[in-house]
């Protein structure tokens, strides 16, 4: 099942996306305003909220599935050996192989970015602006001390995020967060599709600039699984219902080539993840 959040008419919604011989259509999940009233039920549950009235695709707004996330993402960093040997290479280290343990950090979101929505240009603190595609997932139910074995049933769902980051700011501070937070700095989309309809495991994951192929790699080549993640988390912290977790970027991002390709204004950026869809979204064009 793909759901998705829209906005049609100046008002917010959550409904199916079906297939249609005209087209893509969204199955209107009667009362239903936002995802997280949807997360622990099951497919049966969420089929009982519609009514039998379609939106057209075309005719709505695609928000991002969980607009404001109330708490910060979680993201790993270097999760994909390929981008921890690229990352040695832009940062001027040795790479001495994969961690031993992931590398967690924050993303502040002040409002997530929708499928087609601009990413902002904030070329007054950073013009080094960088794509990342990851496939993030959704936390169903409050997850606290899971074993591996019991980490999946926790999960609702899985979306496209573009950990988008000020590459200057990040360098800089000497970590993540300030640089990987800027408003506007997290598409993501332009849908969820529940656990029981993604092979999460092995899904080709790519990104492209300008129609430039960037980033091609698998799920499978993730150094830390997410059951393995899901579990770890748990034994340090509460992960509790509607948290985001974004599990890492493969190589091929902006900042990892000779000299760099880091994004301008007006940059198409598309970030696809095979049985999720295309995130896109454009670098905005600064008045003037």
């Amino acid at each position: 099942m793909k759901l998705v959040t829209y906005e049609y008419r100046k008002t917010a919604g959550v409904g199916i996306l079906a297939a249609a011989p005209e087209g893509n259509t969204i199955r209107v999940l009667e009362g239903v305003t936002s995802l997280e009233e949807l997360l622990g039920m099951d497919e049966k549950k969420i089929r009982s909220f519609y009514t039998g009235d379609d939106i057209p695709y075309d005719k709505v707004k695609i928000l991002a599935p969980i607009p404001e996330p109330v708490r910060d993402i979680i993201c790993l960093g270097v999760n994909y050996l390929d981008h921890a040997e690229e990352s040695a290479r832009f940062k001027a280290a040795a790479f001495d192989g994969p961690r031993e343990y992931p590398a967690y950090f924050g993303k502040r979101v002040d409002r997530a970015v929708g499928d087609g929505g601009l990413i902002p240009w904030h070329g007054d603190v950073d013009d080094r602006l960088d794509y990342e595609v990851e496939l993030a997932l959704i936390i169903g139910k409050t997850a606290k001390r899971v074993s591996r074995e019991e980490a999946l049933d926790y999960v609702f769902g899985y979306t496209i995020l573009n950990d988008v980051t000020a590459r200057t700011i990040q360098r800089r501070h000497l970590q993540w967060y300030a640089g990987k937070s800027l408003d506007g700095y997290c598409p993501m989309g332009p849908c969820v599709v529940t656990k029981n309809d993604l092979v999460y495991n092995n899904l080709n994951i790519r990104s492209y600039v300008n129609g430039e192929l960037r980033q091609s790699s698998n799920t499978s080549k993730q150094i830390f699984d997410i059951p393995y993640v899901i579990s770890e988390l748990s034994q340090m912290i509460t992960l509790q219902k509607g948290t985001i977790i974004s599990t890492g970027t493969p190589a091929g991002v902006g900042a990892g080539f000779d000299p760099p390709k880091t994004l301008h204004p007006g940059d198409e950026v598309v970030c696809e993840i095979e049985g999720i869809g295309r995130l896109t979204n454009i670098v905005e064009t600064p008045e003037g």
